[in-house]
């Protein structure tokens, strides 16, 4: 990492979240590579910018562009933005852009991805992030919109938040965004999963948005049973949760971002694979480890998977 302000950054996964990130941060005058096998998205960028519209204003930032992370070369600061699923094949691509004094900001839903790019690139090299209330979604290739930006947490692994962390940090907090470094990145981890998990299979089911669930009682029941499970698991696990109350946890967090559709919904309407198996699907996993159950989550990942099958016939 350098000292200077302005980073030499490569975004790898330039969906909606990506996107977001990518824009800001190429605003706020560092040199910003967007990288994603989109090609029509990718190209897009390169002849007319990427168009950032939403919670932050409207604008239209430059940037450099390309499907093929090789062309880049070292850079300071490498932000996985992609699926979970995709965070393997996203990391084995990024080997020539990370040198001796790179780090690696990967931030997804749901758990283990830290584990995965650590042990492909190794151990030192990574930093997690957790990002909430954005509610971002791609309108057309080179044109994404958020209807919120309200939080990006980062730090190490295990243990405190390092210099390097309060550094990138900085770099996000100058971009724009509600930044902070934190000592114990686990629990932010757990507390934004128990709101993903409210929201993101029964909104999947249903082909609503946040707020309509919050507003159907029918709805209501299914989402918040399903954090409830996450929540006890969360404490099982040893989890220093900041509340005590999940309902009012999910709600306050969905209430700021009520026209908000979650991005396994986006997936479900574009036909893409979607993520309920690494976040709604991870709570059943997680809970059989201390002989416990979570059903509302482990029927909503089966009904989201079978209308994840049908809409490829």
């Amino acid at each position: 990492m350098v000292d200077n302000v302005d980073m030499r950054i490569a975004v790898v996964g330039t969906g909606a979240m990506g996107s977001v990130y990518a824009g800001l941060l190429a605003d706020a005058g560092n040199e910003v590579w967007a990288v994603d096998v989109w090609r029509e998205h990718i190209e897009a960028i390169k002849e007319k910018g990427l168009r950032v519209e939403g919670a932050s204003g409207d604008r239209r930032v430059w940037m450099k562009a390309t499907t093929i992370p090789s062309e880049i070369g070292l850079v300071d600061l490498v932000i996985i933005a992609t699926k979970t699923s995709h965070v393997q094949s996203a990391a084995e691509s990024i080997r020539t852009l990370v040198g001796n004094h790179t780090t690696v900001l990967t931030i997804q839903n749901g758990l283990g991805s830290g584990e995965t790019v650590t042990t492909i690139l190794g151990q030192g090299k990574v930093i997690l992030g957790v990002a909430g209330g954005f509610g971002a979604s791609i309108k057309a290739p080179g044109h994404v919109h958020h209807n919120g930006w309200e939080f990006v947490h980062m730090g190490e692994p295990h243990g405190p938040a390092t210099p390097r962390v309060h550094q990138v940090a900085e770099i996000w907090r100058r971009a724009g965004f509600k930044v902070t470094a934190q000592d114990d990145l686990k629990r932010l981890i757990w507390e934004k999963l128990i709101c993903n998990v409210c929201y993101s299979g029964i909104c999947a089911v249903l082909e609503c948005t946040i707020g309509e669930v919050i507003t159907d009682c029918n709805a209501w029941k299914v989402g918040s049973t399903c954090a409830v499970e996450a929540f006890q698991v969360a404490l099982r696990s040893g989890v220093h949760l900041s509340f005590k109350d999940p309902i009012q946890h999910v709600q306050v967090f969905g209430r700021k971002i009520p026209k908000a559709r979650p991005s396994v919904l986006l997936d479900l309407m574009a036909g893409r694979p979607t993520e309920i198996g690494e976040i709604n699907g991870a709570i059943p996993r997680a809970a059989s480890l201390y002989d416990y159950s979570a059903p509302y989550n482990e029927v909503i990942t089966a009904l989201v998977k079978n209308k994840e099958k049908q809409s490829k016939l």
